[in-house]
């Protein structure tokens, strides 16, 4: 018997049970509607035919379009996100600084670059590098990707990491003070290791975030998978299959990156994550004990069988 604790609510009674399946029914009922009439418009105006789709079983598609754009969206989304933890350490180590300016400083410039929409940088980067030529004119869009998202997930990255070290119980940095460890001590060898596994799993969300918005840099030309999709769209003309494909391969790697949140973030609550990530972690399957819910619904059960007290 598993253990299902219920915190925010009783366990259903039997009307609300049949309320859920009403909703649940007519839920489903609506989305297959709204899907049927989807591909129904699809159907009528030609995008399902099947010359829409051949392009994407033929290699060529491929090898000059989708594989090299998804490498400049893996590519930029990659080093970013290095960079943006190199950003988010200094700076969020520095608002922690003892000294009012540092934190002041560090404050300001977190809160600038969270508040600057993505797109609004990489334009900017790019005009910047443009002009004063501090980038070959082959690497301009590239680099204002990059650089851009470095400075808005570094930012946002830097606060996950204050609010991590604050987080931890003051008793860590008292012990340390007490050893005679200094300021910057106590950060990286004590609070900072500790603040890094408890926030690990949003750091994994925030790459998510990061290869999302490399995608922004279709605007400033920056060959990346959405704009290769449309470029396939635009030599096809199947615009619509085209899309679908591109949100496929984000879909898929979205999807793959939050599974390995979830893990590293069950590793961590199991207290096996820096031995192993990717280790299982047991479950213990019969625990011998009642939850309310489970009393509160198994009576109804026709085979339920009520177990005595042995002491009664």
């Amino acid at each position: 018997m598993s253990v299902r604790a219920t915190v925010l609510y009783d366990a259903p009674g039997p009307n609300a049970v049949k309320r859920n399946y009403i909703y649940t029914a007519v839920t489903i009922a609506v989305l297959a509607a709204a899907a049927w009439w989807v591909m129904s418009t699809l159907a009528g105006n030609g995008q399902l035919e099947a010359a829409k789709w051949t392009p994407f079983v033929q290699a060529n598609t491929w090898t000059t379009y989708i594989l090299p754009g998804l490498l400049g969206t893996l590519k930029a989304a990659a080093l970013s996100i290095v960079f943006a933890i190199v950003f988010g350490v200094i700076f969020g180590l520095g608002r922690l600084a003892q000294t009012k300016v540092v934190r002041w400083l560090c404050g300001v410039i977190i809160e600038f670059f969270r508040a600057i929409p993505v797109l609004m940088l990489m334009i900017f980067l790019y005009q910047l590098f443009a002009v004063f030529k501090i980038v070959p004119p082959k690497g301009l869009a590239f680099w204002a990707v990059v650089i851009a998202l470095t400075l808005y997930n570094g930012a946002v990255i830097a606060e996950i990491l204050r609010a991590g070290i604050k987080s931890l119980p003051r008793g860590q940095s008292e012990a340390a003070q007490a050893l005679g460890m200094s300021h910057w001590q106590t950060m990286w060898q004590i609070l900072l290791p500790q603040s890094v596994a408890a926030m690990l799993p949003a750091l994994i969300s925030q790459m998510v975030i990061a290869l999302k918005d490399s995608a922004l840099g279709y605007q400033i030309g920056y060959i990346e998978v959405v704009r290769s999709g449309t470029q396939v769209a635009s030599a096809n003309k199947n615009y619509i299959p085209a899309l679908i494909v591109v949100a496929i391969i984000m879909i898929a790697i979205n999807f793959l990156l939050t599974r390995l949140a979830s893990r590293v973030e069950h590793q961590l609550r199991a207290g096996r994550a820096r031995r192993n990530p990717f280790a299982k972690v047991p479950k213990q399957h019969n625990q011998g004990l009642e939850t309310k819910d489970n009393v509160n619904v198994d009576w109804h059960n026709p085979n339920y069988t009520k177990v005595a007290n042995p002491d009664e």
